[in-house]
């Protein structure tokens, strides 16, 4: 992710969400901070009606700036909070081991020693030739004697990070950490897409994917491992957003929808994701047999292009949501950007439950 300079609105944002803390903190004088809320209200309007600029006589307002540049702007604002966010879990984590070093009457240090770096143990040279056989197409031509040492320190280092997650996971419900801070969401509508897993489940995950980029691929199995760890409590809702870098996706997309015509929308789903150099119409028409799918009924939706509108509503939806590549998550609003591993999803999962006042289902497990 490329981070810009923060938008001067920023400070303005930043303001109005102290106002609002404040409000909640003192709502017995609401009446005598309605007034101020009004004020507020009237200097945020001056300030769009700043004169920023003359042309031929004309003035330019800062609010037809702002309206210029308004989806960068917000790119920029989710950016902002998104590093909020991520600096807040680094300190609560910082709190975390503080508050059981100092139980344990031993430093900081000596406890993650102990709890994480103690028992992440070596990386065996049978998990380095593993890791580099399921990623050679991330690595060139580059040969294993060659990246050994960077994939044995990054394997180490995923080690260490879940080592740390899962400790640190624990200390959270012992000392009942949680956070109060405001989220960044975006909305994003089902728009009577496939999906699986209750309408009414607490944790909804809108995701835009692409049935030709790899990256999608590998977020599936952090999906999977979502849903079967926290089983009714999450929604899984699949929106296409074919890449015009790939060629063969647009018409993977019309397939998924062609195939949840006839009720299999998830079986062509898995199919395609099983072997993305397979994704020609020619193939796309093989994997609808294999499936049991009415061929000619299959094959007519295909060529007739009959869902062609959907995938185009869908891009455009999220395009508008701030998507730009794939695969794209939003879980109950909240982005998350590429193929990310399961605890990264969990993290933002048992958060979005505890906020809704409900035992994460994997945490009641352990």
């Amino acid at each position: 992710m490329n981070l810009s300079t923060p938008s001067p609105s920023a400070p303005r944002a930043l303001a109005r969400l102290v106002a609002l803390g404040l409000l909640g903190l003192v709502g017995s004088v609401l009446p005598a901070c309605a007034g101020e809320q009004v004020a507020g209200q009237a200097e945020a309007a001056a300030g769009k009606a700043e004169i920023v600029a003359e042309v031929a006589g004309k003035q330019v307002t800062l609010a037809e700036l702002e309206q210029l540049l308004a989806p960068q702007l917000e790119q920029i604002e989710r950016q902002r909070q998104q590093m909020l966010e991520q600096g807040l879990e680094r300190l609560i984590q910082e709190k975390l081991l503080e508050a059981e070093a100092a139980a344990r009457g031993v430093t900081k240090e000596a406890l993650v020693e102990t709890e994480v770096t103690s028992k992440v143990g070596a990386v065996s040279d049978e998990e380095v030739s593993a890791w580099f056989q399921a990623n050679r197409a991330r690595i060139g031509n580059r040969p294993l004697e060659q990246i050994a040492p960077q994939i044995r320190n990054f394997l180490v280092q995923q080690k260490s990070a879940g080592a740390m997650e899962t400790f640190v996971g624990g200390l959270r419900g012992k000392y009942k950490a949680r956070s109060l801070m405001d989220v960044a969401r975006v909305q994003v509508a089902e728009a009577s897409s496939p999906a699986k897993g209750p309408a009414g489940a607490p944790i909804t995950i809108i995701e835009f994917s692409d049935f030709e980029c790899p990256f999608c691929g590998r977020v599936n199995p952090s999906i999977a491992e979502a849903m079967a760890t926290y089983g009714d409590q999450v929604r899984v809702v699949f929106r296409q957003f074919p890449l015009n870098i790939h060629p063969r996706a647009q018409k993977a997309a019309e397939a998924s929808l062609c195939a949840d015509d006839q009720g299999k929308f998830w079986e062509m789903h898995d199919a395609m994701f099983a072997d993305q150099r397979k994704l020609e119409v020619a193939d796309l028409k093989a994997k609808a047999g294999s499936l049991g799918l009415d061929q000619a009924q299959f094959d007519q939706c295909l060529d007739s292009g009959k869902h062609a509108a959907k995938v185009a509503a869908d891009l455009a939806d999220g395009q508008r949501a701030g998507v730009t590549g794939t695969p794209a998550l939003f879980i109950n609003g909240r982005f998350i950007n590429g193929a990310v591993p399961f605890a990264d999803l969990a993290r933002v999962i048992d958060d979005e439950l505890l906020r809704k006042g409900i035992e994460p289902r994997k945490a009641a497990q352990e």
